[in-house]
C-alpha cells in the first residue's frame, strides 16, 4: 500500500461559467479536449486491454451507458454493462419492510442482492474476454460503492482496478439539522466493513470527482420564499413540486438527481442564485455542507477516498441523462474519458 496519493486536479475548456476570480483552478493548464477526443474516435486505438465492466448508478439503466461503451471500444477496451433497468431500482423498496431501514442501520444484503448478482453476471461475461483473467470495474455514482460491496462479498482476486465516477463514498455526518442519510445506513456499512482503498500494482482504486457547480446556503441574507423556483432548459420557471413530477414521470430519475437533470447552462458559479441554493441542499444531504463544489449531485469531497488516487475534473456533470458532450459533459463524454482512460490502458 502506497498511502494516500495526492489529489490530481485537471481542468478542461468545456464552456461553463466559472468566475476566474473565485475558481481555485484558475492557474491550471487548459487542455483542448474536444478536438483530441474527436481525433481519438476517428482513429481507433487497438490495444491488448483488460475488459471493463460498467456499473450503472442509482436510477440509471444499462442503455444510458451505450455511448460510453462505444467510446471505450475505440480505445480498445472490451466493455460489458451490468444489466439494470430503471424499474429494477424499485426492488430497493423491500428495505422499507426492514426495521433497520427506519433505524438508519440498513445493510446491503439482502436488499441489494439483486444488484450484486447483476455485477457477478457481468463479471462472468467479462472474464471470458480477459486473456489473463484480470478485469476493471467502472462504477458510476452508487455503482461505485456497490462495487466495493461486491468486492467484499464475492472476492477481488480477478479485479485489478476500481474506477469510480461521481460516487458518494462517504456517509453524511450525523447530528446535523436537516440532514437525512438517504442510504439509511448503507454507506455507514460500506465505510465500516468494506476494504480500505489502495493504490498498488495489484489493485488500484481511482476516484474521479466533478466540479460542475458550487452550491450555496438556501437562506443567505435573503427573504424566504414559499415557492422554490428553478430554471428549465426552455427558461420556463416551475415550482419544485411541478419539476419533481415532470422529471420523475418523464425521465424516471431518482430523487437525488431531480435537482440537476433539467438545469440550464447559465452561470454555474454565482452563489446567490436559486439554482445554486437548490443544488446546495442536495449537497448538504450527502456531505453536510451546502456551499461546496460538486458535479450537481455528489459533492467533490464525498467522491474521493483516502488511499485511492483521487482526481477532480472541472466542468463535469454527474449523469449521462441530461448531459451534453460539449456544453454539459458528464464523466462518460468523450472529452472527459480522455482524461481517465489511461488507467484502463495500463
Amino acid at each position: 500500500m502506497l498511502g494516500t496519493p495526492a489529489t490530481t486536479m485537471i481542468r478542461n475548456p468545456i464552456p461553463v461559467s466559472v468566475s476566474s476570480s473565485t475558481s481555485p483552478l484558475k492557474h491550471f493548464h487548459h487542455y483542448h479536449l474536444t478536438t483530441s477526443a474527436c481525433a481519438a474516435l476517428e482513429r481507433p486505438i487497438v490495444l491488448d486491454c483488460r475488459p471493463a465492466i460498467i456499473l450503472p448508478g442509482l436510477g440509471n439503466n444499462s442503455s444510458d451507458y451505450q455511448n460510453l461503451q462505444l467510446t471505450l471500444k475505440h480505445y480498445g477496451v472490451p466493455t460489458v454493462v451490468a444489466k439494470v433497468s430503471r424499474i429494477d431500482w424499485l426492488r430497493n423498496a423491500a428495505g422499507l419492510a426492514d426495521p433497520k431501514y427506519w433505524q438508519g442501520i440498513l445493510r446491503p444484503r439482502p436488499v441489494l442482492d439483486w444488484y450484486l448478482k447483476r455485477i457477478d453476471a457481468a463479471v462472468s461475461e467479462a472474464k471470458l474476454l480477459a486473456k489473463d483473467g484480470s478485469i476493471s470495474l467502472i462504477g458510476h455514482s452508487a455503482g461505485g460503492w456497490l462495487a466495493r460491496v461486491y468486492m467484499e462479498e464475492y472476492g477481488l482476486s480477478h479485479i485489478s482496478l476500481l474506477l469510480t465516477l461521481g460516487t458518494p463514498h462517504k456517509p453524511p455526518p450525523k447530528g446535523l439539522p436537516g440532514v437525512i442519510d438517504q442510504t439509511r445506513g448503507l454507506l455507514d456499512y460500506v465505510e465500516r466493513y468494506c476494504a480500505r482503498a489502495v493504490y498498488t500494482p495489484q489493485l488500484k482504486y481511482v476516484c474521479v470527482a466533478g466540479r460542475y457547480i458550487q452550491g450555496a446556503r438556501f437562506f443567505d441574507n435573503s427573504k424566504p420564499s414559499s415557492t422554490i423556483v428553478v430554471s428549465l432548459e426552455n427558461d420556463q420557471p416551475v415550482s419544485e413540486v411541478a419539476m419533481l413530477i415532470k422529471v420523475i414521470t418523464e425521465r424516471a430519475q431518482p430523487m437525488t438527481q431531480v435537482n440537476v437533470v433539467k438545469n440550464t447552462n447559465k452561470s454555474t458559479s454565482p452563489a446567490n442564485t436559486m439554482r445554486a441554493r437548490f443544488i446546495g441542499q442536495g449537497y448538504k444531504q450527502v456531505c453536510g455542507n451546502t456551499d461546496v463544489w460538486g458535479d450537481g449531485v455528489v459533492p467533490e469531497v464525498s467522491a474521493h477516498l483516502e488511499g485511492a488516487l483521487n482526481i477532480t475534473l472541472d466542468g463535469v456533470y454527474h449523469s449521462p441523462v441530461g448531459s451534453d458532450d460539449t456544453i454539459r459533459p458528464w464523466y462518460g463524454s468523450p472529452a472527459i474519458v480522455e482524461k481517465w482512460i489511461h488507467h484502463l490502458l495500463n
